[in-house]
């Protein structure tokens, strides 16, 4: 099940990323957000790439309604603003921080292409990521226009279980940094049914849940 390919706690590029963790830099390498704080608005040149050493960003767009699109909620050890190295001047999302605070460490993209060009795996890990977000985003795109709520929840739940999820005998333990509030936001709906629908599935007995863990007691029915 585990197969985290931009999580860099997973890929061990930490590091390789962060150079002030090698004490080559002060802690003034780190840029610091509140909730609610842009990182980053459609139209800013694509510059920089950001790593997420703690806390949470939402990237987001707004349909022709003005109704915000959530696209990804990444946590720590994650990466944003990854299609600059594509060769995109300018952003086409926000990017907001979500918890306060959130702290990121910026790499410039002359020192990224540097880093790719020394470290293959590195470079592949990049590209593995920006495929598979395009990816995802498609999946997410068509199971909004097509699915109902539930089926949303259920496939959400599946596709974290796939990337992050522990086998354990029959059950699939997930640990995660979700609120209910970001599953809402990221099936597009409201909270208060999402809530009601996870104690449908723990009713039915397809799952249980705690605040930052989900066991999938029955995936096939999930």
């Amino acid at each position: 099940m585990k197969d985290n390919i931009w999580c860099f706690e997973h890929v061990n590029l930490y590091h390789i990323l962060c150079p002030h963790k090698l004490q080559e830099h002060e802690q003034s390498h780190f840029q610091t957000y509140k909730s609610g704080d842009f990182i980053y608005f459609p139209g800013d040149p694509s510059q920089k790439i950001f790593m997420i050493s703690k806390g949470k960003v939402k990237i987001v767009s707004y349909n022709e309604n003005g109704d915000e699109v959530v696209k990804a909620i990444l946590g720590k050890g994650e990466i944003f603003g990854e299609k600059a190295i594509l060769g995109s001047d300018q952003r086409i999302d926000y990017a907001m921080a979500c918890t306060e605070p959130t702290l990121l460490c910026p790499m410039d993209l002359p020192n990224m292409y540097k880093l790719m060009r020394e470290n293959e795996k590195f470079g592949l890990s990049i590209y593995k990521l920006i495929g598979f977000r395009i990816k995802k985003m498609e999946r997410r795109f068509e199971s909004l226009l097509f699915q109902d709520v539930r089926t949303r929840l259920c496939e959400f739940i599946k596709e974290l279980a796939e990337e992050d999820g522990v086998k354990r005998g029959d059950m699939i333990r997930l640990t995660h940094f979700y609120t209910q509030k970001d599953f809402a936001d990221l099936i597009g709906t409201k909270r208060e049914t999402v809530t009601r629908l996870f104690n449908e599935l723990k009713h039915e007995g397809i799952i249980d849940y705690s605040r930052k863990e989900i066991q999938i007691l029955n995936f096939d029915r999930l």
